[in-house]
C-alpha cells in the first residue's frame, strides 16, 4: 500500500506537469499564430501534438480517479469504453504526430534536391490531410476496444484482463481482435521504425554539417547554429525519448499482461511509463527551443508595455 500510495502521487504530479505545460505551449503557439497571421508547419504540428497530449493525460487522469467525473452519471460500461477507446486514440495520435514532426524535420533540413524539396513541399502543403489521415486511421485501429472493454462490475466473468481498477478488458481470442492487434502493432513498427530512420538521417547530416563548419572555421571558435539545427536538435531529443519510453512501455506492459488480478501498483507504474513522453514532451520543447524564449519574452514585454500605458 506504500508503495502504491507513492506511484500513484508521482502519477498525479507527473500529470499536473504535462497538462500544464502542453496547455501553456498550446496558447503559446496560438499566440505565435495569430501574431503572425500565418501557420506554420511545425507551429501546426506542435499544436496538435500538445492538443493530443493534453487529451492523453486527462484521461489518464480519470483512470487514475475513477469518480471524478461520477457527477456526469453515465454508465460504467459506456465510461470505459470511452476512456480507454479515447486513450488509445491519443496514444496512436502521438506517434504518428511525432513521426511526421521528424519526418518534415529531416526533410527540412536536407540538402536541395529534387526529392527532398518536393517531400518537403507535399509534407507542408497537405498537413491538414495527413492530420485527417491520422485521425481516422487511429480511430479505425482502436475501435476494437469498443467491443471488448467493460466494467468489471457489470460483468461475472473471471478471466479478464486488467485495464484499470473498473475497466477490464476481455481475453477473447476472436479473428477480430488478432487481425485488430495485427494492425496495432503493425501502425507501431511502421511510425516508430519510420522515426529512426528519419532520426539517423537528421544525424548522419548534422555531423556532415558539423565537418563542414570546422573545415570552413578553422579558428578555435566554432560557429553559431542555425535556427534549424536547434529545431533538429529538439526533434532527435524528442525522438530519443519517445523511442526510450515506447520500449519501456512495451516491457511493462508485456509484464502485465502476464496477470489476471487488479495489482495496483504494476498498474500506476504502466500508466506512469505510459504518460511519461506526454509530460517531457512540451517541457522539452519548452527548454531547448529559442524561439520559445523569444515568445514569452515578446508575451512579457507586451503585457508590461500594456499596464504601463
Amino acid at each position: 500500500m506504500y508503495t502504491y500510495v507513492i506511484i500513484r502521487n508521482i502519477c498525479y504530479f507527473q500529470i499536473g506537469i504535462g497538462i500544464s505545460a502542453s496547455t501553456f505551449l498550446l496558447l503559446l503557439h496560438i499566440f505565435v499564430v495569430l501574431q503572425d497571421c500565418r501557420v506554420k508547419p511545425t507551429e501546426l504540428i506542435m499544436c496538435h501534438l500538445a492538443l493530443v497530449h493534453i487529451v492523453m493525460l486527462l484521461t489518464a487522469l480519470d483512470f487514475l480517479s475513477p469518480d471524478m467525473f461520477e457527477s456526469l452519471n453515465l454508465q460504467n460500461d459506456f465510461k470505459c469504453k470511452a476512456l480507454f477507446y479515447l486513450s488509445r486514440v491519443m496514444r496512436g495520435l502521438s506517434i504518428c504526430t511525432t513521426c511526421f514532426l521528424s519526418v518534415l524535420q529531416a526533410a527540412t533540413i536536407s540538402p536541395s534536391t529534387d526529392w527532398s524539396v518536393k517531400t518537403k513541399h507535399t509534407l507542408t502543403n497537405y498537413i491538414i490531410h495527413i492530420f485527417l489521415f491520422f485521425w481516422s486511421l487511429n480511430l479505425s485501429f482502436s475501435s476494437d476496444v469498443i467491443l471488448f472493454t467493460v466494467a468489471y462490475s457489470n460483468t461475472s466473468q473471471t478471466n479478464l484482463l486488467v485495464v484499470s481498477e473498473y475497466c477490464w478488458i476481455s481475453p477473447t481470442t476472436s479473428i477480430i481482435r488478432g487481425l485488430f492487434l495485427i494492425l496495432t502493432f503493425s501502425r507501431d513498427v511502421f511510425f516508430v521504425g519510420l522515426m529512426m530512420f528519419s532520426s539517423a538521417y537528421m544525424v548522419l547530416l548534422l555531423v556532415w554539417h558539423h565537418r563542414q563548419s570546422r573545415h570552413l572555421h578553422r579558428s578555435s571558435l566554432s560557429a553559431r547554429q542555425s535556427p534549424e539545427q536547434r529545431a533538429t536538435w529538439t526533434v532527435l531529443v524528442l525522438v530519443n525519448v519517445f523511442v526510450v519510453t515506447y520500449w519501456m512501455n512495451l516491457i511493462v506492459s508485456s509484464r502485465s499482461t502476464l496477470l489476471w488480478r487488479y495489482d495496483p501498483v504494476l498498474l500506476n507504474l504502466q500508466k506512469f511509463v505510459l504518460n511519461s513522453y506526454a509530460t517531457a514532451c512540451p517541457v522539452i520543447q519548452m527548454a531547448f527551443q529559442k524561439r520559445t524564449h523569444d515568445i514569452v519574452r515578446l508575451m512579457y514585454w507586451k503585457y508590461s508595455h500594456f499596464l504601463t500605458s
